[in-house]
């Protein structure tokens, strides 16, 4: 079932809505290039008190976890170097972070990276982190699952918005990798 872009107040084109993304989304819009027309990123926007996932369950319905994803920053660690990804799993799924995700960066230990280094590394707020815009030498591991998503709900570098990307657009940015099992249960 794709989003029910009537559930919400107002979508528009995320090409109208610069003025309410980060620096580092904004750029990435303006700087798209895929298979997918950019007018196909909608923006949502939404209340920044009710940005996580649960709060906007309970606002829009069961449905959402479903149809949305999360960004997670990991870190992962090998002798004294630190790599930062990003990790796009289904709502309803959680990071495989210890297995899927350890062995993709090569690290001997993988945990989710400190907020403040998330944020402040990313250039978007905690709870609204995007694969959209994110530093070009973080690797992107998105779920195969996220992918097959006709449409998914996800944040959009601001904990006031969300944006409905087709999940096919999320295979097709910068330095990702599309990885069968990386969300789990």
């Amino acid at each position: 079932m794709p989003v029910p872009m009537d559930a919400f107040d107002e979508v528009r084109p995320a090409v109208e809505c610069l003025d309410l993304l980060p620096e580092p989304v904004v750029a990435a819009i303006r700087a798209w290039r895929g298979s997918v027309p950019v007018e196909e990123l909608r923006h949502v926007d939404t209340d920044p008190a009710i940005a996580d996932t649960a709060l906007l369950v309970e606002r829009y319905g069961p449905w959402l976890l479903e149809q949305s994803a999360n960004c997670v920053v990991v870190a992962g660690k090998r002798g004294g170097e630190t790599t930062l990804a990003a990790c796009v799993v289904l709502s309803h799924t959680r990071v495989d972070v210890n297995g899927v995700v350890r062995r993709q960066l090569g690290a001997r230990k993988a945990s989710f990276a400190p907020m403040d280094k998330a944020v402040g590394d990313s250039g978007m707020e905690y709870g609204g982190i995007t694969p959209i815009g994110l530093p070009a030498n973080w690797p992107l591991l998105v779920d195969a699952a996220v992918v097959d998503t006709p449409y998914a709900l996800i944040g959009s570098g601001s904990r006031r918005g969300k944006l409905i990307v087709p999940g096919k657009a999320l295979a097709e940015l910068p330095g990702a990798t599309v990885l069968d099992g990386l969300g789990i249960a």
